[in-house]
C-alpha cells in the first residue's frame, strides 16, 4: 500500500458578502424571487439595524420635534413642542446642560440650528422672529429675558413687519450667516456680523420647508418646496432676480427635508410623496415643464394616509438618480440624514410622542433603508464619531 500523504492547502480567507452586490442583486432580481431571501434579510439585519437598545434618555411633557448633533458629536439638542429645547451632553451621560425655554413660541419649536463653534443656538417658530442663545454661557436655565437674553432677529424687516413662519434655519459653515426657508415662499439670508437681513429671495410657489448651505464657501444654497421642487441658488452670479442657477425635478409632492452631502454637487431630499431622492446638481436645468395632470387623487398628508394608487406613480421629468421607497411620511415634515463617514442615509419614521431614546448601531457601507417597522421617529440623527443614532422621538404601534 502507497504511503499516505497528507498535504495542507493555503486557502484564501473568506471574504464577507459585500451588502453592497447583495443590493444590487436585489435591485436587478438576480435570485429572480423579486427580494432578499430569508438568508438575505437575516444577514442584513444581524450586521446593520440596531442591535443594543432602545434605552430612554429623557422624557418631557410633549412632543419632541427637532433634532441635532454639534459637528464633533458632542452635544446633543432636542426641542420640544411645549416651548423647550434641551441641550444634552452625550460624553456626560445625556446630561442636561442647557434647559432653554423659547420665547413668542407659536405652535412648536420648527427648527433649531447650533453655531459651528457650538458657542450659540438660534431656533424659529412660525414667526418672522429667529432668537439666538448663548450655549456656552454657566447658565443651566436659560428662560428668554428672564435669567437669558434671547435676542430677537427681524426676518421680515425688508417688508415692514409682514408676518409669516419659518420652517427651517442653518448656520453657515463659517458661522457668519443663517439662512431660513420660510411659509411667504422664501429664502432668507441673515448677517449676523452685521445684524440684518442680507438677503431674500422669493424663491417658490409654496411654502419652503428646507434650507441648507450647500458647501463650505457658502455660495451655494439648495432649498426644496411645497410646489414639488428643488432649487439650486447661487448667490454669486444671479442672472435676473430670484432666478435660481438650476431647477431640480421628480418630486410628486411637497419636499419636506435636505440634507447636503457638503461638495456642492449631492444632495437628498425627502418628499411627502413617500420618496427619498439623490440629486446630482450637474443634473439641473433651467425649466419647469412638467404636467401633472395625471394626478386624480387629492390628499392632506397631515391627517390621511397616502393613497395606495400614487405609490407607483412617476413623474414624467425626474431628474434625480436614485429614488428610495418604502417608508412613511405623514403628519410633520420628517428628515433625512447622509451619515458622517461613509455617506450612507436613511429615512426616519414619524412619531408624535415625548421620548429621548438612542441607539447602538454599526455604521453602515452601503446604501439602505433603516427599516425599524415596530417603531416611529420624526428625526433621527448620526451621532459624528461614536456609533450612534439618535431618535428625537419614538413609539410603538
Amino acid at each position: 500500500m502507497s504511503p499516505v500523504k497528507l498535504v495542507a492547502v493555503t486557502g484564501k480567507k473568506k471574504l464577507p458578502v459585500s451588502p453592497v452586490k447583495m443590493l444590487a442583486g436585489r435591485e436587478g432580481n438576480y435570485s429572480r424571487r423579486g427580494g432578499f431571501s430569508s438568508a438575505d434579510r437575516c444577514h442584513m439585519i444581524s450586521r446593520y439595524l440596531p442591535v443594543n437598545g432602545p434605552w430612554l434618555a429623557d422624557q418631557m411633557t410633549s412632543r419632541a420635534y427637532v433634532s441635532q448633533f454639534s459637528a464633533d458629536g458632542s452635544l446633543f439638542v432636542a426641542g420640544f413642542q411645549g416651548s423647550d429645547i434641551r441641550i444634552y451632553n452625550v460624553d456626560r451621560g445625556w446630561k442636561v446642560q442647557k434647559n432653554i425655554l423659547a420665547k413668542s413660541l407659536r405652535w412648536t419649536v420648527t427648527d433649531t440650528s447650533l453655531s459651528p463653534d457650538q458657542r450659540h443656538l438660534v431656533y424659529t417658530s412660525m414667526s418672522p422672529i429667529v432668537h439666538i442663545v448663548n450655549v456656552g454661557s454657566a447658565t443651566t436655565e436659560s428662560l428668554a429675558n428672564i435669567t437669558e437674553v434671547h435676542e430677537g432677529l427681524d426676518f421680515s424687516a425688508a417688508d415692514g413687519g409682514y408676518s409669516f413662519g419659518i420652517f427651517s434655519v442653518k448656520f453657515s459653515t463659517d458661522g457668519r450667516e443663517l439662512v431660513a426657508g420660510s411659509s411667504d415662499d422664501s429664502i432668507y439670508v441673515y448677517d449676523l456680523e452685521a445684524n440684518k437681513l442680507s438677503l431674500r429671495i422669493a424663491a417658490h410657489m409654496a411654502d419652503v420647508n428646507t434650507v441648507t448651505f450647500a458647501d463650505e464657501s457658502g455660495n451655494l444654497i439648495y432649498s426644496g418646496s411645497d410646489d414639488n421642487l428643488c432649487k439650486v441658488w447661487d448667490r454669486r452670479c444671479f442672472v435676473a432676480k430670484d432666478k435660481p442657477a438650476g431647477v431640480l425635478m421628480g418630486h410628486l409632492e411637497g419636499v419636506t427635508f435636505i440634507d447636503s452631502r457638503g461638495d456642492g454637487r449631492y444632495f437628498i431630499s425627502n418628499g411627502k410623496d413617500q420618496t427619498i431622492k439623490l440629486w446630482d446638481t450637474r443634473k439641473m436645468s433651467s425649466i419647469t415643464s412638467c404636467n401633472l395632470g395625471f394626478k386624480t387623487y387629492d390628499w392632506d398628508y397631515r391627517w390621511m394616509d397616502y393613497p395606495p394608487q400614487a405609490r407607483d406613480l412617476k413623474h414624467p421629468s425626474d431628474q434625480s438618480i436614485a429614488t428610495y421607497k418604502g417608508h412613511s411620511v405623514l403628519r410633520t415634515l420628517i428628515r433625512c440624514y447622509f451619515s458622517p463617514e461613509y455617506r450612507v442615509w436613511f429615512e426616519v419614521f414619524i412619531s408624535l410622542s415625548q421620548f429621548l431614546v438612542p441607539y447602538i448601531a454599526v455604521r453602515v457601507r452601503s446604501t439602505f433603508t433603516l427599516d425599524l417597522m415596530t417603531l416611529g421617529f420624526i428625526s433621527m440623527m448620526w451621532q459624528p464619531e461614536p456609533k450612534l443614532q439618535y431618535s428625537s422621538t419614538i413609539h410603538h404601534r
